[in-house]
């Protein structure tokens, strides 16, 4: 049975990349640490392979046939797509695929009741796969990444309650379906608060975000659940803050475990709240 030995969920702003530059040094220390910690950690964790739920921007699929999940089932990753490296800002990568855990991944939730699009061909990855490839250097490191492109803007799209079932469901996947002594890691890649493009540009919801991360950190899923409602994601930031559910999905398959955040930070040029969690796979919450 393969084994989830690392869950997080991270934010993927572009300008952590392209204008981390012009923050102040008390926002690049958080940003730095915190991603240097989720290193630290990843490579602790030893995975196998890494499968990460990222929102998809509407760059893979048309508005009117748009599926909830996307696998990406490459045997490579390559990125940024040509039309987002002017936003971005960052170097190109080309990170190692994990075609047979993709396709286990499709036939796994399949089988679970759960439909998933797949895509053996390169997928268009904007920062939403991007931004932690390159901060963390995931192509590098030549971890084997499953990319799942989550739909969290076009209705009606999958709520909290159904994100975490669906979060169950991988684990148990992980759990059953995956080759023996498998070491598996999980990220969430989306939020904090933010709206883009919208009339709340450069305003972020900063009581909504630490709500947030407390509660996922604190382990228990049931007062998360009730309260991270799509109304209460449109009110904190229409059309971004809802990302944050691709980290229900990740909360899902490792269950009620107690995480760890690495401190917030919050910059007009970043255009959203950011902060990061790691979950403790060794041990249940209390």
């Amino acid at each position: 049975m393969g084994e989830i030995v690392f869950a997080a969920g991270l934010p993927h702003a572009p300008a952590l990349v392209g204008l981390f530059a012009r923050a102040p040094a008390e926002i690049q220390k958080v940003v730095r640490e915190t991603y240097e910690s989720l290193v630290r950690e990843l490579e602790a964790a030893r995975p196998d392979v890494l499968i990460v739920f990222a929102n998809d921007h509407l760059a893979n699929s048309r508005i009117r046939a748009y599926p909830d999940f996307l696998i990406g089932m490459a045997a490579e990753h390559q990125g940024p797509h040509e039309w987002f490296k002017p936003w971005i800002g960052c170097r190109d990568f080309a990170a190692k695929g994990h075609p047979a855990v993709a396709e286990a991944l499709f036939r796994g939730m399949t089988k679970r009741g759960i439909r998933m699009n797949a895509e053996r061909a390169n997928l268009n990855f904007d920062d939403n796969i991007s931004v932690p490839t390159v901060l963390m250097d995931l192509d590098k490191r030549r971890i084997p990444l499953v990319p799942v492109l989550q739909n969290c803007t076009v209705p009606p799209y999958p709520d909290q309650r159904r994100c975490y079932f669906i979060g169950e469901a991988l684990g148990d996947l992980i759990a059953c379906d995956l080759p023996a002594d498998l070491r598996v890691g999980l990220v969430g890649s989306g939020g904090l608060s933010h709206e883009p493009g919208g009339a709340r540009y450069y305003v972020i919801d900063e009581e909504f975000d630490r709500w947030f991360l407390d509660l996922c950190c604190a382990g228990g899923h049931r007062k998360l659940l009730d309260g991270l409602t799509i109304d209460r994601m449109e009110a904190a930031g229409s059309g971004g803050t809802s990302e944050v559910l691709a980290w229900v999905i990740v909360m899902g398959a490792v269950g009620e475990r107690p995480g760890h955040s690495f401190g917030y930070a919050i910059h007009s040029d970043f255009r959203c709240g950011i902060g990061a969690v790691s979950w403790d796979v060794a041990r249940r919450a209390t």
